[in-house]
């Protein structure tokens, strides 16, 4: 299951987005945006769970909730 997280912190890493989102499960990847010029964050993300009920737990758990003083959304992937 693929999840959008926004409203990320500048500086987060993507090391730390797949760290905060391992304890609900195996996570396949994550990603942040970031501009193609300046390389600076877009402030959001993807993350790719390995099980969408595992997926959805995330969702429901980390949606809302404060990370570095931020209110992260998360909510299900778009496919484009």
């Amino acid at each position: 299951m693929k999840l959008y997280v926004g409203n990320l912190v500048y500086n987060m890493t993507e090391s730390q987005l797949k760290d905060l989102f391992a304890p609900y499960g195996e996570v396949m990847g994550a990603r942040i945006m970031t501009d193609q010029y300046t390389r600076q964050s877009l402030n959001f993300g993807y993350v790719k769970m390995s099980n969408p009920s595992d997926g959805q737990t995330a969702m429901e758990m980390l949606n809302g909730e404060s990370v570095n003083d931020r209110l992260i959304v998360v909510k299900a992937a778009h496919s484009a």
